[in-house]
């Protein structure tokens, strides 16, 4: 694969876990590096995961992909989100005295991890036909989304500062969002 198809498939692979970790950033009151880079290596990891195993599965299972990767993002990004917006509300209810929706929790950073690599997995299932390194590839697109990923996390941290307990009820109503957005893009044919 060229370097410019590589550069663009890995930046699109790595949009979702991109505007995922600026949620996540927004949640997290005191940023500390271990944070950042466990947030970052879960979603750049699951992208490697994911393409290698799309691209080792091939056309076998296409047709159950292309049938359920919106469905499956939208339901992992509502219930997450809907769990932020809930907690938010009992927070403010509480007078701000609960603990904060954790986007470190092992559970909902594995089901981050997997609703934002399910296009990975996907496209590595689509690009089988290439005869270039399905690892080198995977690696690439990692190495992106883990970029992305740590810049994210503080972008959205930085943001997060000035919004307190504000922050958790934006973000779970982002995640729903980016659920909504998945559902639109295959359900609504291109304008273009």
């Amino acid at each position: 694969m060229e370097v410019l198809n590589l550069s663009l498939l890995s930046i699109g692979l790595a949009a979702d876990a991109f505007s995922v970790s600026i949620t996540s950033g927004l949640l997290i009151q005191r940023i500390k590096l271990n944070k950042v880079l466990t947030i970052a290596l879960a979603f750049g990891l699951f992208q490697v995961l994911m393409f290698t195993m799309g691209g080792l599965m091939g056309f076998t299972v296409r047709p159950w992909i292309n049938g359920l990767e919106h469905w499956i993002v939208f339901v992992l990004m509502s219930v997450i989100g809907g769990k932020m917006v809930y907690e938010s509300i009992k927070a403010a209810g509480a007078g701000g005295e609960e603990e904060r929706f954790n986007p470190t929790e092992i559970y909902t950073l594995l089901g981050l991890a997997i609703a934002t690599s399910l296009d990975s997995l996907a496209a590595g299932i689509g690009v089988i036909t290439i005869d270039d390194s399905l690892l080198f590839t995977a690696v690439i697109i990692g190495a992106v989304t883990f970029a992305f990923s740590a810049c994210g996390v503080v972008l959205g941290n930085l943001v997060g500062r000035h919004f307190d307990l504000k922050a958790e009820m934006i973000g779970g109503l982002i995640l729903i969002a980016i659920g909504l957005r998945t559902l639109w893009d295959h359900f609504v044919p291109s304008l273009s």
